[in-house]
């Protein structure tokens, strides 16, 4: 399962990992395939670090789940910040994911056991990680001008096809 995130630094595909985390992957995959993310900010970009998104407002303070209220972590240990590329649920605390998720710059250990891993960067996509965390950023680490996704590619959605659900 995958989609491909077209945002204005270029395309980044993602590979959700629904096996490992059924209920993030169902809101991650309904929100990308329902053109939430459409026209999005990125909202927050620390170089060496994360890039942040998924907030309709642009603010870092908004955003739902599909469920209309914040779903429960699902930390798996063999699942880590372990490299460049990995795509994880934002959240401000325990158990409080919405729409919000980062893709990692680089091995961050400090988020394991803290936000629930949804999938990986997978074919190419570092060009436009590369173009991002170059963006220029002001104090707040928000992008001097406006970066956006664009739209979002769900490929082969078993959500959307009922043969392929439990």
């Amino acid at each position: 399962m995958s989609v491909t995130l077209h945002t204005d630094a270029g395309d980044i595909k993602i590979e959700v990992l629904c096996d490992e985390v059924p209920r993030a992957s169902e809101n991650f995959l309904a929100l990308c395939a329902s053109g939430y993310y459409d026209g999005t900010l990125i909202h927050r970009n620390i170089a060496g670090f994360i890039v942040q998104m998924g907030d309709p407002t642009g603010t870092g303070k908004g955003g739902a789940s599909i469920w209309g209220e914040p779903f429960d972590d699902e930390i798996r240990a063999t699942l880590c910040h372990d490299r460049r590329g990995v795509v994880s649920m934002a959240n401000s605390g325990a158990n409080t994911n919405g729409s919000q998720f980062f893709i990692t710059y680089g091995r961050q250990p400090s988020l394991d056991g803290k936000h629930t891993v949804v999938g990986r960067v997978i074919g190419g996509g570092d060009d436009a990680l590369a173009a991002l965390e170059r963006v220029p950023v002001n104090k707040k680490y928000r992008p001097v001008e406006d970066t956006k996704i664009r739209s979002v590619t769900v490929h082969a959605n078993p959500l959307a096809d009922p043969s392929c659900q439990a």
